[in-house]
């Protein structure tokens, strides 16, 4: 009770600062034309996602702190105009990015995949795959094991990753007490940073448009050995689960999980995990599905990219709409599912059709915070703060030459941390680092233009407004601000790491030097942590 009130004085502090502003920033913006916001393109162009992004780490309360975040940049942008504000909000917010054609992809393929874990459940597809898994995974640590093995294995797109491999992982880490906020952690871990380091995946097609004037692909894939933040994930993960490490709040949340408490919040189980299940299902009912889907989303997503109009494969990957691509293919492979359940008989007709708004029902906390995500960015975008950003790095570019790669690795963090897109924070820095280096220097464009992407999927990784977090949470049915509150401490240690290599490959301008340079250093780091978790245990 005291920590509730604890949140809502700081939040109700954070909002009275807002209000208190209020009169100095409206009565700045009559004096500036009446045109455009007055904070546009200025450092008031990011407070509302640092307002939501504080909010919801303080009250432990996402809606609401979104929604306060979505009003603030609605009240910045009409200048404090009741009417304004609010039409701001709903016709270019909420309406705008509910009636935009990739959003509306990506919601179709939530909820189907929704629907298919609801079928995979109730078929008894997952209960049997976790009886199967039991009797081969005999460790904690083998279960996260396998679950970062399936996470790099599906890297063609990380939504399609959050939410496959927390459907096909929970029973699992569940029958060995790994905490939700743990399987969290490493589905998130294994999206974005796996999908950047992809060349075939949505992320290597996204970034490529984004290289004008060069070879976009080949630029992907010789900036792959610099992309550190990515690399050294994959090293913390593979690190933490052998050594048994654990710091930051996930210490409380594992410490639970050992006793029974998989949440750490006083829930039990979600309404379609708890569900009835039925007593013919095999592991071939969640083997069958998964493979179906990869297929059915690969086939999807060439398919917009005009491979069967006679492109080749790796064009039409590149030339991708991912958002149509998975909609079609999860569509296709939940027909499918559902023709085999009922050729099995595992499941009737009647009982596969309940199925479908039972997982509608699960998405609907995902589909809500996403809804308030995507706002808040558009709210983001209208007060200009991609123009903001890209004024101070250009400007910035010429000096500090050998360290711009870690300036821009730190810029790409906070600008996706802030705004919740990894995409958008390639399309504002990349260009300006093709301009800066393409005919000065090109390894340390390429460079660069790996520590934008690094830098990206960092601040994506951190932000609680960033839809792979709200994914990653989906995918692991885990309470998003505890996903967000235990993965954060994880994500800043090797950002740090990070930030240190790409000072030392500003300067050497070489793939195999920093690299290991950033594992040692890491690894360091990460036994002084054990070290002092040990000293802690023993006092």
């Amino acid at each position: 009770m005291k920590k509730m009130k604890r949140g809502l004085l700081a939040g109700a502090s954070v909002l009275s600062l807002c209000f208190l502003l209020a009169p100095v920033i409206a009565l700045a913006a009559e004096e500036e034309a009446a045109q455009a916001p007055s904070m546009y393109a200025t450092f008031w162009a990011l407070v509302p996602p640092i307002v939501a992004i504080v909010l919801a780490l303080i009250t432990k309360e996402v809606y609401s702190s979104l929604f306060v975040g979505i009003l603030v940049g609605g009240l910045f942008y009409s200048g404090f105009s009741f009417e304004g504000t609010f039409n701001h909000i709903f016709n270019d917010g909420f309406i705008a990015v509910l009636s935009d054609s990739y959003n509306v992809g990506i919601l179709i393929f939530l909820v189907v995949l929704g629907a298919m874990v609801s079928l995979m459940n109730r078929a008894g597809g997952s209960a049997a795959f976790g009886h199967f898994a039991k009797e081969k995974i005999k460790t904690r640590a083998g279960a996260q094991l396998a679950t970062i093995a399936l996470g790099v294995l599906i890297f063609i797109d990380d939504y399609f990753n959050c939410l496959t491999v927390g459907s096909v992982m929970r029973p699992v880490t569940d029958e060995h007490k790994v905490s939700r906020a743990k399987l969290a952690y490493l589905i998130d871990a294994t999206a974005a940073p796996v999908c950047i380091i992809a060349p075939i995946s949505s992320w290597a097609a996204a970034v490529s448009g984004f290289v004008e004037g060069e070879d976009g692909f080949s630029i992907f894939i010789r900036a792959i050995p610099y992309n550190y933040y990515a690399l050294l994930t994959i090293v913390m993960m593979i690190t933490i689960v052998l050594l048994n490490i654990d710091f930051g709040s996930m210490c409380t949340h594992e410490k639970n999980a050992l006793n029974g408490d998989l949440f750490t919040s006083g829930k039990t189980a979600s309404d379609n995990e708890a569900e009835s299940k039925s007593s013919k299902g095999k592991v071939i009912d969640l083997v069958i599905p998964i493979i179906m889907l990869i297929i059915c989303c690969v086939i999807g997503m060439i398919y917009t990219g005009g491979f069967f109009q006679g492109e080749g494969f790796v064009s039409a990957f590149s030339n991708s709409d991912a958002s149509v691509g998975l909609a079609l293919g999860s569509i296709f492979a939940m027909l499918l599912t559902i023709i085999i359940y009922l050729i099995r008989r595992v499941l009737s007709f009647s009982e596969c059709m309940e199925c479908l708004p039972s997982g509608f029902k699960a998405m609907v906390p995902a589909i809500l915070i996403l809804t308030f995500a995507w706002t808040l960015k558009a709210m983001t975008d209208s007060l200009g703060a991609a123009v903001f950003v890209a004024d101070a790095m250009a400007k910035s570019a010429g000096g500090l030459m050998f360290f711009l790669p870690a300036i821009i690795f730190i810029v790409g963090c906070f600008l996706a941390f802030s705004t919740g897109t990894s995409w958008g924070t390639f399309g504002i820095l990349i260009p300006i680092v093709v301009a800066v280096f393409a005919n000065s220097n090109p390894q340390l464009m390429i460079i660069s233009i790996s520590a934008c992407m690094a830098g990206a999927v960092c601040g994506d990784h951190c932000s609680p407004i960033s839809d792979t977090t709200i994914m990653a949470s989906a995918g692991a049915q885990c309470n998003h601000v505890n996903h967000v509150s235990t993965q954060l401490p994880y994500a800043l240690l090797v950002a740090a790491v990070s930030f240190v290599t790409y000072i030392v490959a500003g300067f050497v301008q070489n793939p195999w030097v920093p690299l290991p340079v950033g594992i040692v250093l890491l690894l360091i780091c990460l036994f002084v942590i054990k070290g002092r978790s040990r000293e802690k245990d023993l006092a």
